[in-house]
């Protein structure tokens, strides 16, 4: 993943072509960008974010924002229920009490390894040495 004003990106290589290519996601709009290293990648997507901003100025149209920060979720009666009552012993509103549980199991997520034994990779650190496979 990579990301740039608000904007994601999802990598794929493909190695048939020898090229990464990739797409943003989260919009209605399709953004695609592509390069032969990760220098030419990474200056790819960010390119392609401008012109889509660009492109939407000179139409007059808000450009999709990737995520509006509300969704609607589908819950069975009774765990809404007890969603409620839980965040009201909390003392919190249930907007609040969702917020907190949501954020919580993203980072129990994210803490544990994927498949194939990799890790969660930070993409803003600076590498600290040669990553394994």
């Amino acid at each position: 993943m990579i990301e740039y004003k608000g904007y994601v990106g999802k990598v794929e290589f493909d190695d048939e072509a020898a090229i990464f290519h990739g797409e943003i996601l989260g919009t209605r709009d399709v953004i695609t960008f592509q390069g032969e290293s990760v220098s030419e990648l990474t200056q790819a997507f960010r390119d392609s974010i401008d012109d889509y901003l660009a492109f939407c100025k000179e139409r007059g149209e808000s450009p999709d924002k990737p995520f509006s920060g509300q969704f609607v979720t589908r819950i069975p009666h009774e765990l809404h229920r007890q969603v409620s009552m839980a965040a009201n012993v909390a003392g919190k509103s249930l907007n609040a009490f969702v917020k907190e549980q949501l954020e919580a199991a993203v980072e129990k997520v994210a803490a544990k390894p994927k498949r194939g034994g990799t890790t969660k990779v930070n993409t803003k650190a600076k590498p600290r040495g040669k990553q394994s496979a």
